[in-house]
């Protein structure tokens, strides 16, 4: 004997109780699967598999389309290894079926689910020649793939332009559809041209052919035209299973090139959606039932739209709901063997015993005889699939025992009710009955033997206890068991909790005492509405105080709204249990009111209507209505209300002060004596009615420009002030001196500017200008009138430069007269292209040009230019700019302190051949740490400075010529040099008194 545990098979469903047997029916571990095998496979045979666990192990047979396969017949393809079916040498006229595998031992037969085998092939493609498309720029062009022969049907496409590897890489010009294989281009152009192949490929047989080529010779035409969209690729209405992905194809010619939309008609697009292929495919993730419906693709350009609808069907494959496992029953017994399953369409069910069919749509059983015994399959299919539940029925008889269950020692309380259990294993079900001690028990008024065996005593005293036996008998033996029963005093509330009635924050507690039989444990448990109170879990809330074994009081900490409702103690011990309740109110502020929506609306309000929400237990004083607008950026507002004050028994107001033709949603909030509650659900966004404008634009000004111009500008009006559709710009303007406005109409409401051109618009006259805003609902207000000027004429002459001189080696100044200029200016071996610019202001009449090359000739050109333009340019005029001052710095050979003064020498600088020529020094005395200090010019080769008063300064000496400053040199920290030369001198001048009276000693 052993104990034996059945786990699941693989495919089907197939379980077992723990009993002790001494064999199990087969149970699959491995079943056959669909099996496709490539007509050009190296490997010249197909293993099926099959597997199943069973004690004594299985035999196997194989069936091929429900006939049984011969493994012995004379030429057979067909041998076992293990339960395995394997053929050899597969031939496609004789092999190709459903194969079925039955595994068979003593206890039964069960049958695997059916596999196919079928033969794989992709033929090569039509070796004719492909003929030349010829398409005109602009239009759209279809390449057949027409791909060959093959099984299974999918098979993924791509194309190639000219030579392998060159892949057409969908865009949203080019689609290649994975149903049909074609290469759709919705607008042809010249880079299209060359030659095209179809690649098909099979992914289950891992092999890919391709087409000949297909010459695309696009046509010149000019100007190009254009093309509304044309759906050319349409998706089918489609069946899905649930739990699986689909795709949806669209694809459109068109020029310019169509953009897709996606749409669900019946509702919104699934959020398992993904648009994908830049549009041309909608992919369904994880379908559900909820998915099906009616979808739409549209394709839109500049020329037209095209769309398509089709449907989309959800179904699904059987899945189990409620189905068999195996079990033991009692001979003679009744026993009901239920399988369910779900699926659409409706699965059908069928039934199999030891592998044959049972013509039932139900296995009921009355009074099991030991034929029935055996191994049961339930198969529900529907035209998507197959699914299987296995069970083994084991019918059997056996005398009573009570060794796996005797009968136990039981406690009951006094007063209460006291249930024995009498289970022991028997087959037919035994007769039972029961003493007491030595007295046989019979059903009375307080005593009762259930049919299970099973004895109830109601009422319990101490007069009860002693030592019960069970006895049971059927025809295979008898057998008995024995168990006391202890009677202990019940238990009862002494402190019941009582109604408590408290407000959100506060602190409370429920009362709860009991007394019990000493010898037991007792314990307390809380629940709210018949929720168990997780005290470690809700300990921020609540709390078992501790005072006594025998008190169960419960604290209630920081009271909420969600605390209130009926709280239970029970008092339980191993033995009995009792309860005792009480209710908790909490008064707080208001709830959520709900159902808030739109009943009426105008431009400027909407009349609000809403359902009450609780009160929690204080009355509601008044509402306060809030909204948010499409400007508010998802801030909420407080809004105004007529009346002004939301009385709390209110549920309807009108809002008012609104914006016109602007999207709202509303919440409502209630206010009582305790407090604000939470905002209600949104309503649904409405958009207030039209109305005309009443914000004109401001800032309204303008002027200059071109010649025979009028240019008005002006702040536009905010998109929240348009207050209608179809928002634009009134401009009127006149000259000063005249009655009649004109009036143009400027349709885009972003618009800053209108420039009115015409030929009779004399210069820089006085223009009075206004502004106001259209819609589709009238005209608004004007702006206030402004005063402009009309633009005036460029300059007719060229102006005169009285001067042009060099001012050093990079730097020249020329002297203007004219209103505002350009300098134009280039060396002389440049071309006039390489021409640097810069403007002159109106106010100067003259300009200097900088960061020139030294001693280089420049030509200089000037123009005048106004708002109007630019008038001719003067003569050019040529300049030398100066020779580059020496880039050697003087060279300091002395410096000496006389009196208050220091005087500093250098040497002569001598200047190169292409240097200008020394005009004189410069020496800045500057404090270290400035830029700036006193500059001295001097001809001389020396100069005296005054001691500095304090702290260190600097020396810079450099040469100075008509082309500017040479190069530095530095004196540095002249003050710390000068005091060292001091305080030297200082020294020799003590030590020579200190000598003197030392001479004299000696």
């Amino acid at each position: 004997m052993k104990q034996v545990w059945i786990m699941l098979s693989k495919v089907g469903i197939s379980t077992w109780r723990i009993y002790e047997v001494t064999g199990y029916g087969p149970v699959f571990e491995e079943q056959p699967v669909d099996t496709i095998y490539p007509e050009e496979s190296p490997e010249a045979k197909i293993t099926m598999n099959c597997r199943a666990r069973a004690n004594p192990p299985a035999t196997y047979k194989w069936k091929l389309d429900h006939m049984e396969i011969d493994l012995n017949a004379e030429g057979s393809h067909y041998s076992l290894a293990g339960g395995n079916l394997v053929i050899s040498n597969p031939d496609k006229t004789v092999h190709v079926g459903k194969y079925s595998c039955l595994a068979t031992n003593t206890y039964g037969t069960v049958i695997s689910r059916e596999a196919s085998v079928q033969f794989g092939y992709l033929d090569l493609f039509s070796s004719e020649e492909r003929s030349s498309v010829y398409v005109k720029e602009g239009q759209g062009a279809v390449l057949l793939c027409a791909p060959p022969p093959h099984y299974p049907a999918e098979l993924s496409f791509r194309w190639i332009l000219n030579e392998f590897p060159t892949f057409i890489i969908p865009d949203k010009r080019r689609f290649v559809s994975q149903i049909t294989g074609n290469l759709y281009i919705s607008k042809v152009d010249s880079s299209d041209r060359g030659n095209y192949s179809c690649i098909a490929s099979s992914p289950s047989i891992s092999k890919s052919v391709f087409s000949n080529y297909i010459p695309l010779e696009p046509q010149t035409e000019r100007p190009i035209r254009k093309y509304p969209a044309d759906l050319r690729v349409k998706f089918p209405d489609t069946t899905a299973l649930v739990g699986q992905n689909v795709t949806l194809e669209c694809f459109a010619l068109g020029n310019p090139v169509p953009e897709v939309r996606w749409k669900k008609i019946d509702g919104h697009l699934p959020s398992n959606h993904e648009v994908r292929m830049t549009g041309t495919q909608l992919h369904l993730y994880n379908v559900q039932f909820e998915d099906g419906g009616t979808y739409k693709c549209e394709a839109v350009n500049s020329k037209g739209k095209d769309y398509h609808t089709a449907r989309v069907s959800v179904e699904a494959f059987p899945e189990w709901v409620e189905h068999i496992s195996s079990t033991e029953k009692d001979l003679r017994s009744d026993y009901t063997m239920s399988c369910k399953a779900s699926g659409k369409p409706k699965p059908h069910i069928r039934w199999l015993k030891n592998g044959e069919p049972v013509d039932r749509n139900e296995m009921r059983f009355s009074s099991l005889t030991f034929d029935d015994s055996g191994m049961y399959q339930c198969i529900a299919e529907n035209r998507h699939g197959v699914i299987y539940a296995n069970a083994e029925l084991r019918v059997f008889a056996c005398a009573p025992t009570f060794e796996r269950n005797p009968v136990k020692r039981v406690l009951a309380a006094k007063n209460g009710r006291v249930v024995i259990e009498c289970r022991p294993k028997a087959a037919p079900k035994p007769a039972f009955s029961w003493s007491k001690d030595t007295e046989l028990l019979s059903n009375s008024t307080r005593v009762f033997i259930w049919e299970d065996g099973s004895l109830e005593i109601l009422n319990v005293t101490r007069a009860d206890e002693g030592r019960y036996t069970c006895f049971a008998e059927n025809d295979r033996g008898k057998a008995n068991s024995t168990g006391d029963l202890l009677v202990m005093d019940s238990t009862k509330i002494t402190l019941a909790p009582s109604n408590t009635d408290v407000k959100v924050g506060e602190n409370t507690s429920m009362q709860c005492a009991a007394s019990h039989d000493q010898s037991l444990d007792i314990t307390f448990i809380w629940s709210l509405d018949g929720r168990v109170i997780d005290l470690h879990k809700d300990s921020q809330h609540y709390e078992r105080t501790t005072n006594g074994s025998s008190n169960g009081e419960l604290l209630i900490k920081n009271v909420q709204l969600k605390h209130a409702g009926q709280y239970t103690c029970t008092a339980q011990t191993p033995v009995d249990n009792i309860t005792a309740s009480a209710h908790l109110v909490v008064r707080g502020p208001p709830g959520a009111p709900g159902g808030v929506r739109i009943i009426e609306k105008t431009d400027k309000s909407v009349k609000l209507q809403w359902s009450r929400g609780a009160d929690n237990h204080s009355p509601i004083s008044k509402y306060t209505i809030q909204y948010k607008d499409q400007f508010s950026n998802d801030v909420w507002k407080n809004a105004t209300t007529f009346p002004v004050n939301v009385e709390g028994n209110a549920e309807m107001t009108t809002v008012v002060d609104l914006i016109p033709w602007t999207d709202y949603e509303f919440r409502v909030i209630a206010t009582n004596t305790l407090g604000t509650g939470d905002p209600s659900n949104p309503s649904p966004i409405i958009k207030t009615l039209e109305a005309v404008p009443v914000v004109a634009p401001s800032d309204v000004g303008g002027g200059g420009g071109a010649s025979r111009e009028l240019t008005i500008t002006w702040t536009p009006v905010k998109p929240k002030y348009y207050y209608g559709p179809n928002f634009g710009y009134i401009v009127a303007f006149k000259p000063q001196d005249e009655q009649e406005w004109k009036r143009v109409a400027v349709a885009d409401p972003q618009a800053r500017r209108y420039v009115h051109k015409a030929s009779d618009i004399p210069p820089l006259t006085e223009f009075q200008v206004k502004v106001k805003a259209f819609n589709v609902q009238g005209e608004g207000p004007y702006s206030l009138t402004a005063i402009i000027y009309s633009a005036q004429d460029a300059p007719a002459e060229a102006p005169a430069v009285v001067e042009a001189r060099a001012l050093s080696m990079e730097s020249l100044q020329s002297h203007l007269c004219v209103c505002v200029s350009q300098v134009k200016y280039w060396e002389s071996g440049q071309s006039e292209g390489q021409a640097e610019t810069i403007g002159v202001s109106s106010r100067e009449n003259h300009t200097k040009l900088e960061n020139l090359r030294p001693y280089t000739e420049y030509i200089i050109e000037v123009r005048g230019y106004n708002s109007a333009g630019y008038g001719p340019p003067s003569h050019h005029f040529r300049v030398l700019t100066k020779k580059p001052p020496p880039d050697r710095a003087p060279k300091i050979i002395a410096k000496k302190v006389k009196g208050q003064s220091i005087n500093i020498a250098w040497e002569q600088v001598e200047p190169m051949a292409n240097e200008s020529s020394i005009e004189g020094y410069r020496v800045l005395y500057r404090p270290e740490g400035q830029t700036t200090g006193t500059l001295y010019n001097t001809y001389k080769r020396n100069i005296d400075l005054p001691l500095p008063p304090n702290g260190n300064y600097v020396v810079e000496v450099r040469a100075h010529t008509e082309g500017g400053d040479g190069a530095t040199t530095t004196v540095p920290r002249f003050l710390s040099w000068l005091l060292c030369l001091i305080l030297s001198t200082w020294c020799l001048i003590v030590l020579k008194c200190s000598l003197k009276p030392l001479k004299e000693q000696i």
